[in-house]
């Protein structure tokens, strides 16, 4: 009995160290993802998941924005799905 117990202990303790260097994490930053998607207003400078950076123009509804891209160039994006990140309006030092 304790020789079958004693089998599982290498697999338990391989799921212990998947889930604090893997799953936790992962979790932790989808929670950061949304958190920041959620807080998106007019202005805010993004990169969508395609890599194009713009503006927010406009909240449509809770599932999607207008960005502007470019001069009178604006897009709808899902924001879930379609925002990667924010952009930091952190000037360089001159």
């Amino acid at each position: 009995m304790d020789a079958g117990i004693g089998q599982f202990i290498p697999l338990i303790l391989i799921f212990v160290i998947f889930y604090f260097f893997l799953i936790r994490p992962q979790q932790k930053k989808v929670k950061e993802h949304k958190l920041m998607v959620e807080s998106l207003k007019r202005g805010d400078k993004v990169v969508t998941s395609g890599g194009i950076v713009g503006t927010i123009e406009r909240v449509i509804d809770n599932e999607k924005v207008e960005v502007l891209i470019s001069d009178d160039v604006k897009v709808e994006v899902i924001r879930s799905t379609g925002i990667q990140s924010l952009v930091s309006n952190i000037e360089p030092k001159k």
